[in-house]
């Protein structure tokens, strides 16, 4: 949401997005709209200017740093920021007490100029310790009621030792989190940051895409809010009911609420063969491919596997193909999850075009387990840029009547993703920049097939109602035409 938006037409978006609305455009207008019980905080960003972060580099870090505080509570009272810029050495940019306003704050960042020498980290998050966040810089005094929060943005191996200044920095109080990029040393950003580190540690591939991570930090500082269903902070998949700190789901008229408590279906789920074509280059990592197989398992939950109703195929490509287990090897949710478990990581090249062929010319085959006459299911994850052609198997895919969702994260890139997808390429396309929020994309992401109308039927019926719909227009008129002459009629004998 653009800073300077009135909160009255940030009101007015929240009320028409509804429960038809995105998670994301309804939390956005809720942070607008000030439905966010935000904590007082005081938060100094530490961005690193060395030597390796390149002029237009540095130009992105700044655009992600105004998009999160364009999504902040400024406010001498509410949140207050302060940006320290580091290299071989430490420049206090902004200070805490300095603007109070997010105007004069953005105004600020985009007047840093990087400083292009070396990488003291360690120095800079002493730095803060010992300047940014006293009193005299403007920061609150240590309470319970006040945040204190440092964001760490570093792309490389820093010269200086960071675990001891950072445990005391969190001994101090101060939460600590850490992105990295490129290059950066992972080791670096667990000893910095604080538990749990999942939740404190991101990477991304390069700064093209670090303005991605906004959202993360923008929810990161809205805290607890009045109405988790107005905020989009939900996992329905239909409509949000809440209840006093909490809420419930349901669905809308002639949908059936399924076992999950989150899912509706208009129908039973029709058989459906399924299969998940999966990357395993060496960019996604190890920890990451464990999050993949998370997120194939909670798609899995949620289908109706059985022998006549879904069936799940698993294919994992990077340099190669391979296919894990075929369809139907699997009739059960509990064997399903646990082949999917013991599936090992590849790693090497992305060739997505390769994997896309072997999608449509061996897994969906008779001979791979595929049904004839029943829905194919394809969906596609990636990291990365394919190293192959990848449009004519996307299209002979989609050609050939199959389903096709794509899942990117990170530097996946989005126009392939779209030529992967199905229309509509809005229920068939997803992205996210971190490997741990997909699992919100698992949550939307539903492939229930139901049985399709016949559309001759269809097409009679429609026909039918507009006859009637005629029929009734003209029965109408011929009414009023009558009514008009009886009031004539009755004028008269009056």
């Amino acid at each position: 949401m653009a800073a300077g938006w009135p909160i009255g037409a940030s009101l007015l978006l929240l009320c028409l997005l509804g429960v038809s609305g995105t998670p994301q455009l309804r939390h956005a207008a809720a942070i607008a709209a000030g439905l966010c019980n935000t904590k007082p905080t005081d938060l100094v960003f530490i961005v690193d200017s060395s030597r390796s972060v390149r002029p237009s580099e540095f130009e992105q870090v700044k655009v992600f740093l105004t998009k999160v505080i364009e999504g902040l509570d400024v406010g001498p009272n509410a949140t207050r920021v302060g940006v320290i810029n580091y290299a071989s050495r430490v420049k206090n940019e902004v200070p805490l007490k300095t603007h109070r306003t997010k105007a004069a704050l953005i105004r600020a960042v985009t007047r840093i100029e990087p400083l292009s020498t070396g990488t003291m980290t360690g120095l800079a998050i002493q730095f803060a310790l010992n300047v940014a966040f006293t009193e005299a810089e403007g920061a609150r005094v240590r309470s319970p009621d006040i945040s204190k929060v440092a964001i760490i943005v570093t792309d490389g191996r820093p010269q200086d030792n960071v675990r001891d200044v950072a445990a005391r920095a969190r001994e101090a109080g101060i939460e600590l989190f850490a992105i990295g990029v490129g290059r950066v040393d992972m080791n670096t950003l667990r000893q910095i940051a604080s538990e749990p580190l999942e939740d404190h540690v991101d990477y991304v591939e390069s700064y093209s895409v670090i303005e991605k991570l906004t959202k993360k930090f923008q929810e990161a500082f809205c805290g607890e809010v009045s109405d988790l269903c107005a905020t989009g902070d939900h996992d329905c998949e239909q409509v949000c009911v809440s209840t006093p700190g909490s809420y419930k789901c349901a669905c809308n008229e002639g949908f059936t609420l399924l076992e999950d408590g989150r899912s509706c279906s208009a129908c039973s789920s029709a058989a459906t063969d399924v299969v998940f074509l999966i990357d395993g280059s060496k960019s996604v990592r190890p920890e990451n491919f464990e999050l993949v197989k998370k997120f194939i398992n909670q798609i899995v939950e949620k289908l109706d596997v059985a022998e006549d109703k879904a069936h799940v195929g698993l294919v994992q490509y990077s340099s190669a193909v391979r296919q894990e287990f075929p369809l139907g090897r699997y009739n059960s949710k509990k064997d399903l999850k646990e082949a999917v478990k013991k599936m090992a990581y590849m790693e090497r090249g992305t060739m997505t075009g390769q994997a896309l062929r072997y999608l449509v010319d061996n897994s969906f085959a008779p001979s791979q387990g595929a049904r004839p006459g029943v829905a194919k299911v394809g969906i596609v994850f990636t990291d990365g840029r394919s190293q192959d052609y990848i449009g004519d198997a996307a299209k002979k895919a989609k050609d050939q009547g199959f389903q096709m969702y794509a899942v990117g994260v990170g530097n996946a890139v989005e126009d392939e993703l779209r030529e992967i997808a199905s229309e509509p390429i809005g229920e068939h396309y997803f992205y996210t920049a971190d490997f741990k929020t997909m699992s919100q994309i698992a949550k939307k992401l539903h492939v229930n097939k139901c049985e399709e109308e016949n559309p001759c039927e269809c097409d009679s019926l429609v026909k039918f109602q507009k006859k009637v719909e005629k029929a009734l227009q003209a029965l109408t008129k011929k009414l009023e035409s009558v009514t008009k002459r009886i009031t004539a009629l009755e004028n008269k004998i009056v």
